[in-house]
């Protein structure tokens, strides 16, 4: 499950500052600072592959985060630990690329076989794909 899957509008999360130093405004760091729990307010589009909470501070204004600046809390205001999901591609060619193995030929009958020439070409193309 994904991590915004979990951030529902009302959730409590804890913002971590000095991942968003760079961009807040001294109002807003001074705010977080005196309490980084905030509730969740809305979401909001960040660069076109994200997805951005915009909370409520601790002084009443809204701020926004990117989804790695922020950590879920659950009711007893524990971090809830985040689980990477690692994506696989699990094409049959790219398996196949992955676990080639060439072992290099030295009689000549062997070094003018097409298929020996064509295994080694797919293998030393296989760093770039």
């Amino acid at each position: 499950m994904e991590f915004l899957d979990l951030v529902k509008i009302g959730s409590q999360v804890k913002v971590n500052v000095d991942l968003s130093k760079d961009r807040l405004s001294t109002k807003t760091i001074d705010a977080i600072n005196q309490n980084s729990t905030c509730l969740v307010e809305d979401f909001r589009l960040t660069d076109g592959k994200g997805v951005g909470v915009v909370v409520k501070l601790s002084n009443g204004e809204k701020e926004w985060f990117f989804e790695n600046e922020i950590q879920l809390l659950d009711e007893d205001g524990k971090i809830i630990n985040r689980t990477e999901k690692v994506e696989k591609d699990n094409s049959f060619l790219t398996d196949l690329i992955e676990n080639l193995k060439y072992k290099p030929k030295q009689k000549p009958k062997d070094l003018i076989n097409p298929l020996n020439f064509a295994s080694w070409l797919i293998f030393s193309f296989k760093d770039i794909f």
